[in-house]
């Protein structure tokens, strides 16, 4: 089930369990799954984009291989806060993937992410090879650990 609103897709979560996050590409898919409780976001791997049932097939077998119990997709809005297109293929990608799993699905605003992630390879020294190597699925965790923090933060507001 879709989720708009991250409260919602908070209530939806099982206490317990890793969740996956997807930072979504034209050209690939990054991913970054949590630990079970929730506490800290792993860069996983990138998935070159192919087809829909080609990817999603490769993300059910990551779910499947990592108990994962909820999905966090990174949405790109722009940086006044509308929708784009890059936000509407993000949301088709979750009508579609929606129909082939039970797990929640929310959104967490991904504005800068990328930019962040960057910044910590640079950082990190990294080459520019191994930075275009990783940057999907470091970006994914950079998604995935602010909706963890988020999710910390609602669940001592409750």
């Amino acid at each position: 089930m879709i989720h708009d609103e991250f409260e919602s897709f908070a209530t939806s979560l099982p206490a317990m369990g890793a969740l996956m996050g997807l930072d979504l590409g034209t050209k690939t898919v990054g991913v970054a799954v949590s630990d079970g409780m929730r506490g800290v976001a792993t860069p996983l791997e990138t998935v070159k984009r192919q087809k829909f049932t080609l990817d999603a097939a490769r993300l059910q077998e990551l779910i499947a291989a990592r108990s994962v119990v909820g999905v966090v997709l990174g949405l790109p809005r722009n940086m006044d806060g509308s929708e784009g297109p890059r936000c509407q293929s993000t949301r088709a990608f979750a009508r579609n993937f929606a129909q082939l799993t039970d797990l929640p699905i929310g959104f967490w605003d991904e504005r800068l992410s990328t930019v962040a992630a960057e910044r910590a390879l640079l950082e990190a020294d990294t080459s520019r090879k191994r930075r275009a190597e990783v940057i999907d699925h470091v970006a994914a965790s950079y998604i995935l650990q602010g909706a963890l923090d988020r999710l910390r933060h609602i669940g001592r507001s409750l």
